[in-house]
């Protein structure tokens, strides 16, 4: 899944695809290309930021960003389109762009948006999330973060099915860095087995993550390594969907794990 920030301040390329203070389409499609032909699968396409402290954005203003960059892009590419959003207005108007799936960081909890997205045939991934983004790093605290992440997705997954989104078309995210400290974020890149045990497919995104940050002092630009390194062990512990800034590198990265584990499970079954 690639990134694509339709915004001025997200914390990693905000306001990359901007030209005198407004979002550029153009530059956005060669954005979009660029990751097709690197390897995305799906691509993210996000009008609002949610980094630790970031503000609010109005409905407008993000439909502004979002819709018709969505519209552009199912025009031109046969690729997925995932929409980065809260709103239940956002939701509906990019799925009837083409969006196919809803990547709700506050996992479909605002009001009304849990309707709005059983009222499309999208695909929805559940975020967790402890706190909102302008406060979720003031002391995050967990008895334990697995767990209690793991419960929070389940709960969401099933208010979603009771909703009438059937469990075909939920996926699960366990947050990193939303509200968890660098001790939760490693906790919970150890326990992915135990999320992927909840059996919905299970999305994370590590790419350029301040964790890198605390861990090594790597500023963003020179997080690409350690990005490259998050992947493959959350791949290798259970993550089917990995979102990140870098497609080419982090594919490749990925498609090497996966052909070791292939290797793996052909030598489990001759052995069988």
């Amino acid at each position: 899944m690639g990134v694509i920030n339709a915004t001025p301040d997200s914390f990693s390329d905000g306001g990359t695809l901007y030209r005198r203070g407004r979002l550029d389409i153009e530059l956005s499609l060669q954005r979009a290309r660029k990751m097709v032909g690197e390897g995305a699968h799906i691509l993210d396409v996000g009008g609002e930021s949610t980094r630790p402290g970031a503000e609010p954005v109005a409905l407008q203003q993000e439909l502004d960003r979002v819709v018709p960059l969505i519209a552009a892009i199912v025009a031109e590419l046969d690729v997925a389109v995932s929409v980065d959003t809260s709103s239940p207005e956002v939701m509906r108007e990019s799925v009837a762009q083409g969006a196919t799936i809803i990547n709700d960081v506050r996992a479909l909890g605002r009001p009304g948006a849990l309707q709005a997205a059983a009222e499309t045939p999208a695909t929805v991934c559940l975020m967790h999330m402890q706190g909102a983004p302008d406060t979720m790093q003031q002391a995050p605290r967990y008895s334990d973060v697995v767990a209690e992440v793991a419960g929070f997705l389940q709960a969401r997954a099933d208010a979603c099915v009771a909703a009438g989104i059937s469990g075909q078309r939920i996926w699960v995210d366990p947050g990193f860095g939303f509200g968890k400290s660098l001790e939760h974020n490693l906790e919970l890149l150890q326990g992915l087995p135990r999320l992927a045990e909840l059996g919905y497919p299970l999305l994370v995104g590590l790419s350029r993550k301040s964790m890198i940050a605390s861990l090594l002092g790597r500023e963003l630009d020179e997080r690409l390594p350690a990005s490259l390194g998050l992947a493959v062990l959350a791949a290798e512990r259970g993550a089917r969907i990995i979102r990140t800034h870098d497609v080419r590198a982090t594919a490749d990265a990925v498609a090497m794990a996966a052909a070791l584990a292939g290797l793996a499970e052909n030598a489990v079954s001759e052995d069988r």
